[in-house]
């Protein structure tokens, strides 16, 4: 699943889907981890990073990682096995996608969703091992 998952839909979301990309808050983790154990089934999972520090997007703060990392790891279980960014649209992404690589680097994941459309190209220069690459094959949205 790509985009914000909200808390009430987690319980929907965690039977139907085997990877989350916009793992975004303890709140969420600590419902994602609840309803996996229900079920019994263990979600793929990437912590999304607001990597440009905006306020209209989602995604927590790189300053946060390391302690958000391990306890979703460690407390709660939970499967994570890379790291998600969305770049402002305003500015180079390549600045962010090599800091992307570099907090991967530092939790030891192996995983990167980061690069669209637009970007993809420079995102899989910098190890981006997912791309979101959807207005390329659908066409622009209206």
């Amino acid at each position: 699943m790509i985009g914000k998952l909200q808390t009430n839909k987690v319980k929907y979301v965690v039977p139907l889907f085997d990877y989350i990309h916009s793992l975004d808050s303890l709140k969420l983790a600590n419902k994602i981890s609840k309803e996996q154990k229900k079920i019994k089934k263990r979600l793929k999972i990437f912590i999304q990073i607001n990597i440009g520090g905006e306020e209209q997007k989602n995604g927590i703060e790189e300053t946060d990682l390391d302690e958000f990392y391990k306890s979703c790891v460690n407390e709660l279980g939970l499967d994570i096995i890379g790291l998600m960014c969305l770049p402002p649209n305003d500015d180079d992404s390549k600045k962010y996608f090599a800091k992307m690589k570099d907090l991967a680097q530092k939790i030891n994941v192996k995983e990167l969703s980061m690069g669209m459309s637009n970007d993809y190209l420079e995102a899989s220069r910098h190890g981006a091992t997912y791309l979101r690459i959807g207005s390329k094959i659908f066409g622009n949205r209206d």
